[in-house]
């Protein structure tokens, strides 16, 4: 009897001990509190979601199919990968489209996948020969011609116009390393009880509501239309209180807002920012000609937002115009004797030589007159290395653009779009968020500033006999350039630069050019805190570059505005400087929205507004924080495991306390 009681409380000992082996890692942990406990349990990753966007005809964009967060298993992404059950896919960059390509075409596929995680692109990356998540020819639907199946684009897939249920996270390069570690760590544990998991939080209130489309989600309050706030500025500054200007106007247009299939990674350094740093490099050059009043036209420049959905603010802009309101008080639409749009112009740039292109609607007198001042701007650069030329007449017409709002407006609208291309887009990565800083270079920037503002120059002085040297006076600062790109192409400095601190307070470091939502009441004096930290930054610095001389600058007060002046650096002190300058806001959203009564109601098409009945009236669902975590769980059969193992101790202790008693008894008898 005693060698069996020695036996079982042998087994007993061994299969205590076989249990502190597997729980001793976390015995060795100390810990102080629950979110100590929950930061070692838990590894929160860094990403850029793609969320839901929504239309009058449907939805696009990612989001929880359901109500609830998503928990699966990470594997990752290779030729002929089956899935058996809901999975979360790890996949290389290069292989992004590939994988949405496979989802579009295999339901059974697609049917098992809870989320993607899409690796950030690596310093030597060697895959990417271009890739463009838009369509062939973008927002097709608004061009002034037949032709809308011209491939401006060659390299787009289209991918970001489509239905995705389920997430997708663009990860860090931090949370890339931590990710790939987990993938290979769960290939390799396919005989053990534990997996590491993702758990996704990507819930939209169109889900939880039940609402579609834009019109239905406007209608219940789950959602707000995209749009923010353009900026507009004259030089010299005009008198918004009388219309004694009677001088033609030369209108300079560029973007400020670009997309991406990821919400908060849209970048696009080529396209557009590069044309809307060039104007801002102009209008810095132009503002330091001597005796601008005495110009015998009006300069006009206007940074739009919301282009790359459906030309929210370019369309704005012209209905406003037409309909004569504060808003653009100071300009006289049937004085606009030709436009200017900057482009993409970032990537002008071969083998030394700055090529830029001139797109236009047609011939006119004064498009004719604008080409001229382009050539003559050209020469009087004095360089081989900038080269000017039409774009090729087998183009249906000009490309994807602002100035395709002016030209249906009005198709007698004269104008030239300049491009660093002919017949398709040189950039590769349009509307991807590898439209980076390393997509474009400077040169080509400064070369596109220099040959505007002299351009500028030369039709705004209406004097053909323009001395070179006055000309050759007008130079771009390209020191300036270059702090604009680390400004607002980068997280460092990013926003937090001594250019946009000397303006303004941003909310964030790092940029990002998606147009987001326009919120509250669309006003001419909004809420700052729902404009954007790039539109606050480009109303202050035009506002600064095109204000009177500095001696008239005195600090703001009740009378700034009343007196005909604007405050900038307002944000910096709280105090800021009245300076005069006619630089505007203007409401940047759909044609066919309507803010009543702290709601949004969408209108029927108008008869008037060409483009309005091509309006998709884009909106964004709601949605409140976006969470993305990795943690270990343990499978059921491991839960077996441990009931069998506590049952076995339960069994073993009754029975070894049976056979103690069995033996302290016989030993009390003996005695």
């Amino acid at each position: 009897m005693a060698s069996t009681a020695t036996q079982l409380l042998f087994c007993l000992l061994c299969l205590l001990a076989s249990l502190h082996v597997s729980f001793s890692a976390s015995e060795q942990l100390a810990f102080e509190s629950v979110p100590d406990l929950e930061k070692s349990m838990y590894k929160v990753l860094d990403g850029y979601p793609c969320v839901r966007l929504l239309n009058l005809s449907g939805e696009i964009g990612c989001a929880n199919p359901g109500l609830n967060k998503v928990v699966a298993p990470i594997v990752r992404f290779k030729n002929g990968i089956e899935l058996v059950r809901s999975t979360t896919i790890l996949v290389p960059l290069y292989d992004f489209d590939r994988l949405l390509s496979r989802v579009s075409s295999d339901s059974n596929f697609a049917r098992n996948i809870a989320g993607v995680l899409v690796e950030s692109r690596t310093q030597n990356q060697t895959h990417l020969t271009g890739s463009s998540p838009d369509k062939k020819f973008p927002q097709a639907e608004f061009a002034p011609y037949q032709n809308n199946k011209f491939e401006w684009n060659p390299t787009g897939s289209g991918i970001m116009w489509r239905l995705y249920n389920f997430p997708v996270f663009l990860l860090s390069e931090s949370s890339t390393k931590t990710l790939q570690e987990i993938a290979v760590k769960n290939e390799n544990k396919k005989e053990t009880y534990a997996a590491d998991v993702t758990e996704f939080d990507l819930v939209m209130q169109t889900t939880k509501a039940g609402t579609h489309d834009s019109e239905s989600c406007l209608r219940e309050g789950t959602c707000l239309p995209l749009g923010g706030y353009s900026v507009w500025s004259a030089l010299p500054t005009t008198n918004v209180s009388a219309s004694s200007s009677e001088k033609p106007v030369v209108l300079t247009v560029a973007s400020m807002d670009s997309a991406s299939f990821f919400r908060d990674k849209s970048l696009g350094a080529d396209s557009p920012i590069s044309g809307m740093i060039s104007l801002l490099a102009a209008v810095d050059a132009v503002s330091r000609i001597e005796d601008l009043d005495t110009l015998a036209k009006q300069l006009v420049f206007v940074v739009f937002t919301g282009e790359a959905w459906g030309y929210l603010g370019s369309r704005r802009f012209v209905l406003e115009l037409d309909q004569h309101t504060d808003a653009v008080n100071g300009i006289d639409n049937t004085l606009i004797e030709t436009v200017i749009e900057i482009g993409s112009v970032g990537k002008g740039y071969d083998q030394g030589v700055k090529t830029f292109y001139a797109h236009t609607t047609g011939a006119s007198s004064a498009t004719n007159g604008t080409l001229k001042a382009l050539q003559q701007a050209r020469d009087s650069l004095g360089t081989e290395s900038i080269k000017y030329s039409t774009a090729s007449k087998s183009n249906p017409g000009i490309p994807p653009s602002s100035f395709m709002s002016f030209s249906i407006q009005n198709p007698h609208t004269a104008g030239v779009v300049l491009e660093d291309f002919d017949s398709a887009f040189t950039n590769k990565f349009y509307h991807s968020h590898l439209d980076d800083l390393s997509n474009i270079n400077s040169s080509a920037i400064v070369a596109a500033a220099s040959l505007v503002a002299r351009t500028l120059y030369i039709l705004a002085s209406d004097n053909k006999d323009l001395s070179a040297s006055s000309l050759k006076a007008v130079n771009v600062n390209t020191s300036l350039v270059d702090e604009l790109l680390g400004c607002l192409l980068s997280c460092d400095p990013g926003l937090s630069c001594e250019l946009v601190k000397r303006y303004i307070t941003p909310s964030s470091t790092c940029p990002s050019h998606y147009v987001g939502v326009i919120q509250g009441d669309p006003s001419l004096e909004p809420f700052l805190g729902y404009v954007g930290d790039v539109p606050r930054f480009v109303w202050n610095f035009m506002a600064d570059r095109t204000s009177t001389p500095l001696k008239n600058v005195s600090p703001c007060s009740e009378n700034c505005s009343k007196t005909g002046g604007v405050c900038i650096k307002q944000e910096i002190d709280g105090k800021g400087l009245c300076v005069t300058s006619t630089t505007r806001y203007v409401p940047a959203y759909s044609t066919r929205l309507k803010y009543e009564s702290g709601t949004w109601s969408v209108l029927p098409p108008n008869s008037s507004d060409l483009m309005g009945a091509a309006d998709p009236v884009w909106a964004e669902s709601n949605w409140d924080v976006i969470g993305l975590r990795v943690y270990s769980v343990q499978g059921a059969a491991y839960d077996h495991l441990i009931l069998v193992a506590g049952v076995s101790v339960t069994a073993l202790s009754y029975l070894f306390i049976v056979i103690v008693k069995a033996i302290i008894a016989k030993a009390l008898k003996q005695d």
